[in-house]
């Protein structure tokens, strides 16, 4: 099961999609509401929201998905046992929400949302949301007896071990002998081995990682193997090149002829290591 998870502001439209009969909703929770129409239920809302003035996105928006096989199997009190454990999860019992399960597609899915204003007026922190609630989802999995994301991404991967080893093998090897100073240089590098590296951007033009091709398969970083997601290749291309790598205080790299903002997970990564070098560096010189 995935969970996603944002603070909105729109919520009248947000209640309409999931109470839209197109998509055969139906209610699978409802706490502390009695509106029976997407507008009732937005006045409501608005009602307890109006005790906080200094909140815009004061309304909460999680998906849940449960496997394509998962989501056969339940039924609708499963389904809102699900919505139930979640906000425990997330505690964010007692306040305002509502579930609606749609089933139009083959992919059974929970559109929740959750009053993000307490009836005291305060506001739920939403830092690191959409994290959080993949999380909370994958407690709330295990808790059911359903597959994670985990689990059902381990099946998918396990076809491809060989694979996988092999970019692997090829990557260790062109760190070790060839020493890629730049991406570019990275990129040639593993071309001459017979694999694809692609960057993976973003639609702000934030460079999130890399995929690899191989005997017509692709793959994130991350699934061929966990040492090299993004911000661990990074790293080793800026020991190769004593930190050159990077321009714009460590903001941001230089592929292709452009220049790609980093991802903060990618920077927060080369700051680790550009911290734990000076450390190294004064413990081996006595500071």
């Amino acid at each position: 099961m995935i969970g996603k998870g944002k603070s909105i502001s729109h919520t009248n439209a947000s209640m309409a999609y999931g109470w839209n009969q197109e998509k055969d909703a139906s209610v699978i929770l409802k706490e502390y509401l009695a509106g029976e129409t997407p507008q009732e239920l937005t006045k409501e809302f608005e009602i307890i929201q109006s005790m906080n003035e200094n909140c815009n996105r004061n309304t909460l928006s999680f998906v849940l998905s449960p496997t394509i096989q998962d989501g056969k199997k339940l039924s609708k009190k499963g389904l809102g046992d699900i919505s139930k454990k979640f906000l425990k999860q997330m505690k964010l019992t007692n306040r305002q929400a509502i579930a609606f399960v749609h089933r139009d597609k083959a992919h059974t899915h929970i559109h929740l949302y959750v009053n993000r204003i307490d009836f005291q007026g305060k506001a739920y922190p939403d830092s690191f949301i959409g994290k959080r609630s993949n999380e909370a989802a994958r407690q709330v999995a295990i808790e059911m007896n359903l597959k994670t994301v985990q689990q059902v991404q381990a099946e998918k991967l396990k076809p491809l071990q060989k694979i996988r080893n092999e970019i692997r093998s090829i990557h260790i090897q062109v760190q070790k002998k060839e020493r890629p100073k730049t991406f570019d240089d990275y990129f040639k590098k593993m071309a001459a081995n017979n694999v694809k590296v692609i960057p993976s951007i973003n639609k702000g033009g934030t460079l999130q990682g890399f995929r690899f091709e191989f005997k017509d398969i692709n793959l994130k970083g991350s699934e061929v193997h966990r040492s090299m997601s993004g911000g661990k290749i990074a790293n080793e291309i800026a020991a190769n090149s004593n930190g050159e790598i990077v321009k714009n205080s460590d903001q941001a790299v230089n592929i292709a002829g452009k220049t790609l903002e980093l991802s903060t997970n990618m920077i927060t990564s080369l700051a680790k290591k550009a911290i734990k070098q000076t450390i190294t560096k004064g413990i081996e010189i006595g500071i």
